[in-house]
């Protein structure tokens, strides 16, 4: 039998972190001292290993050694020369700073950004569109990371390290990241001095703050976010928007803000939009800084904030985010940074690919072909071409019958 028709001299994970080796590893490492006292085990194969368990979602360390002396010969073309020890693999994890693993991300980012923009939307506020927010990773220990709630009947409580997380609207991976423990507020990830004028900024009800808010209008920066059902506040205007037939579509409310700090009062003035979402059938009231825009793409504009919650789902169904390589906080850190590393990487590969995949459908396969000889892109465009080809030989050759003498 010959060769697949996808068949290239690289295994895939090799065409997958091509975008790595336009980073300089070895000097990012040794910013944060990465390298000392390191005999053989180095940043770039550390990281290259990280992604592979990220890709694979090897749940612990014996599974990665296990899946290093399989691919021993492959992982060699991505300049891992040497089977990777648990013991080896753990004290990296521990003693590496994760702001390697930080900074090599943000690097990646900052190169590739442009080849995210693959949404057609014209509309203006489309491409100045972010969101931000939080997800929590559920720890074995509340000692590393700091956990939230009561404390169960047992007296043990699962601690847990928040990802504060900002995207933009029309690239879909994080441009920001900070890591917390989960009993730290959201809100102090919203910053409004690092926002440039114009921005339009999706958020939920935790990050309302009448001082970062007020800040944020004479910024120019427009916010949107779900009105919370305890604050008080004074009405200004009070309006309603109608449909031709007389329905109510819409309550428009100009409300200002009051809150009394040691050396001032602070007040701040919003537009209150209130509607009936048809979809989960309630009132949803909106709270935004833009006096002019039409109500409808305030609405539009919140529920793109589902994109954030929809990135924090896929990261956390096709990559190792239950069970962690080893106990410390910075082993932890480092496994986050790696799964996020893996994820922007495969959505570069995946805005390459014209055919369209689901995002968990091309991680799925991915795993299954990860260390073959396989061209990525001709593969993913045209997965089935193998197959048909076999059929057709078949057909073209039906096999003989045997004679009896």
């Amino acid at each position: 039998m010959g060769k697949s028709t996808h068949f290239t001299g690289q295994p895939v994970l090799s065409q997958l972190i091509k975008p790595l080796e336009s980073i300089n590893t070895e000097a990012v490492s040794r910013m944060y001292n990465g390298e000392r006292y390191v005999k053989s085990f180095t940043a770039w194969e550390h990281l290259v290993i990280m992604v592979y368990a990220a890709i694979m979602r090897f749940d612990s360390l014996r599974e990665i050694e296990d899946g290093t002396y399989a691919e021993a010969r492959k992982l060699a073309h991505v300049g891992v020369r040497q089977t990777v020890k648990r013991s080896t693999l753990s004290d990296a994890n521990a003693r590496r700073d994760a702001r390697i693993f930080g900074l090599i991300y943000h690097k990646l980012y900052e190169r590739h950004s442009k080849q995210l923009l693959a949404d057609s939307r014209t509309r203006g506020w489309w491409n100045r569109l972010k969101i931000i927010d939080s997800t929590t990773i559920t720890l074995f220990s509340n000692l590393i990371f700091k956990g939230v709630g009561r404390n169960p009947k047992t007296g043990r409580k699962k601690g847990g390290v928040k990802v504060h997380t900002v995207i933009n609207a029309n690239e879909g991976v994080p441009c920001d990241i900070r890591f917390t423990s989960a009993a730290t507020h959201d809100h102090f990830m919203l910053i409004p001095d690092n926002l440039q004028k114009g921005t339009v900024m999706a958020m939920d009800r935790a990050y309302i703050d009448y001082e970062k808010f007020e800040r944020m209008t004479e910024l120019g920066v427009i916010y949107v976010t779900k009105m919370k059902r305890n604050l008080t506040f004074e009405t200004l205007s009070d309006s309603y928007v109608q449909s031709p037939e007389g329905l109510t579509l819409c309550r428009i409310r100009t409300v200002i803000f009051s809150k009394k700090t040691k050396d001032r009062t602070i007040k701040h003035t919003a537009r209150l939009i209130t509607y009936f979402d048809g979809e989960k059938k309630r009132p949803v009231e909106l709270l935004t800084n833009d006096m002019e825009m039409n109500w409808n793409d305030i609405a539009e504009i919140y529920h793109c904030r589902w994109l954030i919650e929809l990135l924090f789902k896929q990261l956390k169904q096709n990559f190792p985010l239950r069970y962690f390589y080893g106990e410390s906080a910075n082993a932890i850190k480092i496994q986050i940074w790696a799964v996020l590393i893996a994820n922007l990487l495969l959505t570069l590969k995946k805005q390459q690919v014209r055919r369209k995949w689901s995002y968990s459908g091309m991680a799925t396969t991915l795993r299954i072909i990860l260390m073959s000889y396989i061209d990525f892109n001709s593969f993913f465009e045209n997965p089935e071409k193998d197959s048909r080809n076999i059929v057709r030989k078949r057909l073209d050759k039906p096999p003989q019958e045997l004679t009896l003498f």
